[in-house]
């Protein structure tokens, strides 16, 4: 092979050749997984371990907000925009889904989509086929 030629050339008599493995740290684990994690914001300051979870790049939380919104509609405003900077200094993703339920994601999400599928028209028995 070309390369033990290479370093048999720069290879000195009383060096011991040792193998070596570079390391990227740069370079994402390509067998790391994404959780998904629930909280509940009862009051402003719930809102850390959501911004831990999330600085971690690991976890897409689902986060749901109706105690704090019947409490506090300030405090949940407030709460909410430091999730939304936090995301966006992550470049994540932030959506609600509902009147009570937020989701916010590390970078490594693409999308997330509302809605889903369209529904499928199924005929009706009494309907007439138009040709």
């Amino acid at each position: 092979m070309v390369f033990n030629r290479f370093k048999k050339m720069f290879k000195t008599d009383g060096e011991s050749s040792s193998d070596f493995i570079e390391i990227d740290l740069e370079q994402e684990k390509s067998d790391s997984k994404i959780f998904v994690k629930t909280f509940v914001l009862n009051t402003y300051e719930d809102i850390n371990p959501v911004l831990n979870s999330l600085r971690e790049g690991y976890t897409i939380a689902v986060i749901n907000i109706k105690v704090l919104k019947s409490k506090d509609v300030i405090e949940l405003k407030r709460a909410i925009s430091k999730i939304k900077k936090t995301v966006e200094a992550l470049e994540g993703k932030i959506a609600g889904f509902g009147e009570n339920t937020i989701i916010a994601t590390p970078s490594k999400v693409f999308e997330i989509q509302k809605g889903g599928v369209e529904p499928v028209k199924v005929p009706r028995s009494d309907e007439i086929e138009r040709f």
